[in-house]
């Protein structure tokens, strides 16, 4: 079992969010299921790109919010655009690679030149990288070099 695993909150859509998040990451496991006496899923943990998760379904009492996200670092704008677009059904996007998906997790694609371009040394480059973003919704790894490399 993993020592820290975010639990999250929803409301009675565990199952289809599970199934929805599965369909997005090849290597998501189904780990363990509680269910009530008429058959619904109660909690779960499951496994999403090495992260595992518990969750419940709890009722309407809490939502999430931005003040929790999930980054996902993913290698080239291949796969930002398809995190983003699977992730962006019946949800909304954010400034800044952010975005809310249709059970309101945020959700933060990021390409991995973002956090190494800015932790350049050079104060200047970092900070063409970090006002580029600042513009962006989903992020573009071409226009993140650009701004980078002047």
């Amino acid at each position: 079992m993993q020592k820290l695993m975010p639990c999250l909150w929803f409301d009675d859509q565990l199952e289809e969010a599970i199934a929805f998040y599965s369909e997005i990451f090849p290597d998501a496991e189904i780990l363990q299921t509680v269910r009530h006496d008429d058959g619904r899923l109660f909690v779960a943990v499951f496994r999403l790109a090495d992260q595992t998760f518990q969750a419940l379904n709890g009722g309407p009492h809490f939502t999430f919010n931005e003040a929790v996200s999930f980054t996902i670092a993913c290698r080239d704008q291949a796969e930002v655009d398809h995190y983003w677009q699977k992730l962006l059904d019946g949800g909304a996007p954010r400034q800044c690679g952010w975005l809310k998906d249709r059970y309101g997790l945020f959700w933060q694609v990021v390409p991995e030149i973002l956090p190494r371009a800015m932790q350049d040394p050079d104060r200047e480059r970092a900070g063409r990288v970090r006002d580029a973003m600042m513009k962006m919704i989903k992020l573009d790894v071409a226009e993140l070099e650009r701004a980078w490399h002047g």
